[in-house]
């Protein structure tokens, strides 16, 4: 929904009566022109109250979101009915629909008395069971129509999937050094407060010299489950990854990444392979805008992930040092550059109609202050994370499980009693314990044949992964020297296009001197992140800051899997840019995957 529901189901607010400072002006001879805007604004109010009710849009045939005026006492029929329509919305939704219970089809606000409303309620909670679902009842509103008030009704519909498949949303977690970006990250999955020492991110860091310096170096994963009622699940009951898995209709995973400035690059290649639906950019409070917070800012914009921003360590400071930082955050994001529209949340109602215009407008950019130590407005962080929406419909998925599998390789392990394994993102079609199929390129760009023994998703068994979802495949004693970051996995039926040449639209953000043939840069393209050499620039001799071109690249190790249309991101020092690939010049080495050696003994 374009507008608030906020603005649309309040109650009418009665004229505000005038100060003493205004009531002197009237007084005060001089002063006639204040004295007319006043009566003015009197004549204003009193008309608003013979304004018509107020509207939602009107009901979209598609979506998750249904309207209907009131659920009293339906027939049998009439009841059928309903039960397949909500199940037609929980489909669209991928598992959630919203219900506004007191608004008519063209998205007028009537509203129900108290005693329609209870049966509406009851009605919509019958209607739920039969198709398997939880209700949560997000807010009500009064309206005020003809004198008489009345209520309307805001509530979530979730259910399991029927075949297990939980609905997952994946948000990357930004910010500078020393924000709070773990500790919050260990309050959320861990259900306790922090110390106000960092023990609340201790199990989220991977390597010792983390622990010792508390700062994070690489990219690691942590998840909080809300079941269908729209209780939080996480690990405060000593449940494992499998029971919060098993318990949860809705999953969020978060991708924890570095904020120092010396692993930015492990920072892009987070946001570029994993994929991540939305971006939380955490701002210390005491700091404001510093260090790398910019730096992440542009680096999510660049890359269309939608994005909003949490002020943590509020118990530090003052009332007003938070206020401070807020309008610092609320001045960066008007600037011509971001355009955005920063609405800070302050109460539940608030964290309601962020994730509804979040998820619908990518100008919205939502504010959070809280605290972990406190734990200050944290509720409403969840609250926000339990109705966020998915990006993407079912119908988007459907297509894209239509299409030859692709697995894309970011991660790779070596397992006791398992063998190699490999981590990722399925990027298209299907993929299912014991399909056969091939990675690659190598260096020398060929494609190697392997079988995939099982599949792990959020650290439970699973045995079938659908576009979108992030795993591991356990892939037996294949050889793991063959293997490396930014590899795909495809269907022997695709015939991969590789290339070690390959042409951009680029527009340089920012460079020193100027851009010319012979420079290299670090391309990051998908997960795949390497060295490349400027060729040429089509139809110009040198680029300078703000200006745009046709860049043609070239591989300096390799040769890589790229598609047409993938975001390209590059950069060098302080020289950074970003573009999408244009067209592929195919390398003469590439070999069809028939023709290549089996490698895996399974």
């Amino acid at each position: 929904m374009d507008v608030q529901v906020a603005n649309h189901c309040s109650v009418k607010s009665a004229a505000k009566p005038q100060s003493a400072a205004e009531c002197g002006a009237e007084n005060a001879p001089k002063k006639k022109s204040r004295t007319r805007r006043g009566r003015r604004g009197k004549r204003r109010r009193g008309k608003k109250a013979n304004e018509p009710p107020p509207f939602l849009p009107p009901e979209a045939e598609e979506g998750n979101i249904e309207y209907k005026l009131k659920l009293v006492n339906p027939t049998q029929y009439r009841f059928e009915h309903l039960a397949t329509q909500l199940k037609w919305r929980l489909q669209e939704g991928r598992g959630e629909a919203v219900y506004q219970i007191g608004v008519e089809d063209n998205g007028l606000l009537v509203g129900l008395t108290e005693e329609d409303m209870k049966a509406s309620l009851k009605t919509l909670r019958r209607m739920a069971e039969k198709v398997g679902a939880d209700i949560t009842l997000l807010r009500e509103r009064e309206v005020d129509c003809d004198r008489a008030r009345r209520k309307i009704a805001e509530v979530l519909v979730r259910k399991v999937p029927d075949d297990q498949q939980f609905l997952d949303l994946r948000v990357a977690v930004l910010g500078n050094v020393d924000s709070g970006k773990s500790t919050l990250l260990g309050v959320l999955t861990q259900g306790e407060l922090d110390n106000g020492r960092g023990r609340a991110r201790l199990n989220l860091f991977r390597h010792l010299h983390e622990i010792q310096t508390g700062r994070t170096s690489s990219i690691s994963f942590e998840i909080l489950g809300f079941n269908s009622k729209g209780e939080v699940v996480n690990y405060s009951d000593s449940r494992t990854a499998e029971e919060i898995c098993e318990s949860s209709s809705k999953m969020i995973t978060f991708i924890d990444l570095a904020g120092h400035y010396k692993y930015l690059k492990t920072t892009i290649f987070g946001l570029t392979s994993y994929c991540p639906d939305f971006a939380m950019l955490v701002v210390g409070a005491n700091t404001g805008i510093a260090g790398t917070t910019r730096e992440h800012l542009g680096l999510a914009m660049a890359l269309k992930v939608p994005i909003f921003i949490v002020v943590s360590k509020v118990d530090l400071c003052g009332k007003s040092t938070v206020e401070k930082t807020v309008r610092q955050l609320e001045r960066v994001l008007k600037q011509p550059g971001c355009n955005k529209v920063p609405m800070v949340v302050a109460n539940p109602d608030d964290a309601v109609t962020a994730a509804q215009q979040f998820a619908q407008s990518s100008s919205v950019t939502p504010i959070f202050t809280l605290s972990s130590v406190s734990g200050e407005s944290l509720d409403l962080l969840k609250v926000f994370f339990n109705i966020l929406p998915p990006l993407s419909n079912s119908k988007e998925q459907e297509e894209l499980m239509q299409q030859l599998t692709e697995f894309q390789v970011d991660e790779i392990y070596s397992v006791p009693d398992v063998g190699t394994v490999v981590g990722g993102t399925l990027y298209s079609g299907v993929c299912r314990e014991g399909d056969r199929l091939v990675v690659g390129p190598t260096d020398d760009g060929r494609f190697l044949r392997l079988k995939v023994c099982s599949i792990h998703r959020n650290r439970s068994g699973c045995r079938v992964l659908r576009a979108g979802q992030a795993a591991t495949l356990a892939l037996g004693n294949f050889d793991r020297s063959s293997l490396r970051k930014g590899m795909v996995m495809v269907s022997p039926k695709m015939n991969p296009t590789i290339c070690c040449q390959f042409e951009a639209a680029i527009v340089l953000l920012f460079h020193a001197k100027t851009f010319r043939r012979g420079f290299q840069v670090t391309v990051h393209v998908g997960n795949v992140r390497q060295t490349a050499t400027v060729e040429c620039l089509l139809g110009k001799e040198e680029l300078r800051t703000g200006e745009r071109a046709v860049v043609c690249f070239r591989f300096l190790k390799h040769p890589e899997y790229l598609r047409v249309g993938a975001k390209l991101l590059f950069r060098e020092g302080v020289t950074k840019g970003i573009g999408h690939v244009t067209h592929l010049l195919p390398s003469t080495q590439n070999h069809v995957p028939d023709q290549n050696r089996n490698q895996n003994h399974s």
